[in-house]
């Protein structure tokens, strides 16, 4: 297992082998340290992915390459953060992962924070899906309103106009029994001439109510199945947007009630996680210059001096090489011999020209 962390840790084994046993120890913890780090990543990935997919399998395949890519990433920055007498320089090279941190402490805290909080959560899903159903009843509603009250007054003119007309044949009612009986009209006892005109008038309107209820019943009839069909659309309709609203648990409405949710306790589960990402590279900022640190400096320092003084010996011996090819030349310069073989064959050539072109230029001519 200590050799596991310390591949963890990106430090030389071989190296270390040659230090003592606490300072393996040392950057055994260091790669423990990125090892833990990589498999919290790669917890809070799948978890929030879980909720995106709501598959097992592919949680765990996301959340297990998220998990590698922070353990390959504090691996590479733990190994290349040079110990040196300055802390600042340090720090410089920290930076840029600590500000990285930051983000990652952000994306991975969120799912483990909806996992902690998730009955506070439930609780404002609830509240908010109230909400929209009542919300989503009233546009419904709206929808149809105008529809419904229409059909409505329909009806209620139809039942009006029957009051209306039982009103009437009810006061003509009343104007023959008192004609008959003599308290109003000609305050005649008896069945007269006046009260069979008022019993004939009656009974044309009691005629003239009885069609108008016959007409009118059939009419609200219609209107009323017109109306129940408008309301069993209505139904429908709040059915259909009802799986909708039941639906709204998605991440990014489980985020929101959770910024509705204290903001404190988040605030410091979100600490807690950043204190957990930088800890590979806080660990090796805190971890004092050791054995391993003077040994990889030497080695460095040796391995610069070599190709410095490589380079150096290049550039002396092509210098050497270049002088001694201009003396040589130089000396060779005022050569007799030389100089009538140069000439020969500077002849030869200047011939052998000549007579190509002859060649070419009788070809031509034909």
């Amino acid at each position: 297992m200590p050799s596991f962390f310390i591949f963890c840790s990106g430090a030389d084994a071989d190296l270390l082998d040659q230090c003592s046993a606490g300072e393996r120890n040392k950057y055994a913890g260091i790669g423990a340290t990125v090892f833990f780090t990589a498999l919290m990543a790669f917890f809070a990935a799948s978890y929030a992915l879980f909720t995106v997919f709501d598959s097992y399998w592919i949680a765990s395949a996301f959340g297990l390459v998220w998990g590698l890519l922070i353990f390959n990433l504090d691996r590479y920055i733990v190994s290349t953060l040079k110990k040196s007498d300055k802390k600042i320089n340090e720090i410089w090279q920290a930076t840029p992962r600590i500000l990285l941190a930051i983000i990652i402490a952000v994306v991975i805290s969120k799912p483990l924070e909806l996992k902690i909080f998730e009955k506070e959560i439930d609780r404002v899903l609830l509240e908010q899906k109230n909400e929209l159903t009542l919300a989503n009843q009233e546009q419904v509603g709206l929808l149809f309103a105008a529809e419904e009250s229409a059909f409505a007054k329909a009806i209620q003119d139809l039942k009006n106009e029957i009051a209306t007309k039982e009103a009437q044949v009810e006061q003509l009612y009343t104007t023959y029994i008192t004609e008959a009986e003599g308290t109003s009209g000609t305050n005649k006892l008896g069945k007269g001439p006046v009260y069979k005109e008022k019993r004939e008038k009656h009974d044309v309107a009691l005629a003239e109510l009885q069609a108008l209820k016959t007409t009118n019943t059939e009419k609200i009839a219609t209107l009323e199945l017109q109306l129940a069909d408008l309301q069993t659309r209505e139904a429908e309709q709040l059915a259909a947007d009802q799986p909708i609203i039941d639906n709204f648990d998605g991440l990014m409405a489980r985020i929101a009630a959770l910024n509705e949710l204290p903001f404190i306790t988040s605030f410091f589960i979100f600490l807690l996680f950043l204190a957990v990402e930088t800890s590979p590279i806080i660990a090796k900022l805190l971890a004092p210059r050791g054995e391993y640190d003077f040994k990889l400096a030497e080695r460095e320092d040796l391995i610069k001096s070599w190709v410095t003084q490589q380079k150096q010996q290049r550039t002396i011996l092509a210098q050497t090489d270049r002088d001694l090819n201009n003396r040589v030349y130089a000396d060779i310069t005022d050569e007799q011999e030389l100089y009538n073989y140069k000439k020969k064959i500077a002849r030869e050539l200047l011939q052998e020209q000549a007579d190509a072109f002859y060649k070419k230029q009788k070809g031509v001519l034909g």
